[in-house]
């Protein structure tokens, strides 16, 4: 229970640090640092997906060449679900000003509020299927902290993605703040519901490791990385990517 409580407390403090620049800050986030950001998180997630998910779900499948059936399977699953998710909730594309999903008229912070609960859902998935893992011994615990240690890393930008656009929009410092850490109280969530059907998740494992993949993965080729690639110097995002990527894949190796 401890582990969990911490490996649940470690991400939603990158939402908060994340959130909290809106506090010390009084103008936006410069473009240039953004997609710099952006990409950071995007390597960060690609990362963690395949050292900490993608991969254990095929060493954990078994042997023979059809083992990687239920990893190639939970991938797509992973993928469809958050492609649902996305087309049925309103809210909007980071890349856009235009509202996604069904015609339901809602405030321009509620949309955006709504664009980034999505993002955390999958990655409060993947610590919940991570935890569960461990807890049932076919995860090292370590690979659990480490895959939090992640999250958490690329949270932050995702964080001031949500409070910084909010002040602009004339919203209070603090109203700004908070609503930034609500938006990842869906990642807690999430993770709490999957580690309760730790249960009916374990003899699944590979197919739901794959599954919590898919579903970041979608979030990056979706979200992060049109809008990190946008416009000008789009070579700041790419070394922001490269950054986030070598930095996972280091943690993920050698504290496991």
């Amino acid at each position: 229970m401890q582990t969990l409580f911490i490996t649940l407390l470690i991400p939603m403090l990158g939402i908060a640090l994340g959130s909290g620049t809106v506090l010390f800050t009084r103008r936006p986030i410069p473009p240039l640092v953004q997609k710099t950001l952006l990409g950071f998180a995007s390597g960060v997630m690609v990362a963690a997906s395949m050292w900490s998910l993608l991969l254990p779900a095929v060493e954990t499948a078994g042997e023979g060449k059809w083992a990687v059936a239920p990893a190639a399977i939970g991938f797509l699953l992973g993928m469809g679900f958050l492609l649902l998710i996305d087309n049925l909730t309103p809210h909007l594309h980071l890349s856009s000003t235009a509202p996604e999903g069904p015609r339901v008229r809602l405030p321009r912070s509620t949309m955006l509020l709504l664009a980034v609960s999505i993002h955390h859902l999958p990655e409060g998935m993947a610590i919940g299927v991570v935890q569960a893992g461990a807890a049932g011994g076919g995860i090292p615990a370590a690979d659990a902290l480490v895959f939090a240690i992640g999250i958490a890393i690329q949270n932050i930008p995702e964080g001031a993605i949500v409070s910084v656009p909010l002040r602009a929009m004339g919203r209070s410092r603090l109203y700004a703040f908070a609503a930034g850490c609500l938006s990842g109280v869906v990642q807690p969530g999430g993770a709490i519901v999957t580690v309760l059907l730790a249960g009916f998740i374990l003899p699944m494992m590979p197919l739901l490791l794959a599954f919590a993949a898919g579903a970041m993965l979608y979030v990056v080729v979706e979200e992060l990385i049109p809008e990190a690639s946008a416009g000008r110097h789009t070579n700041l995002s790419t070394l922001g990517f490269s950054a986030g990527f070598v930095l996972m894949m280091v943690l993920d190796i050698v504290l496991e």
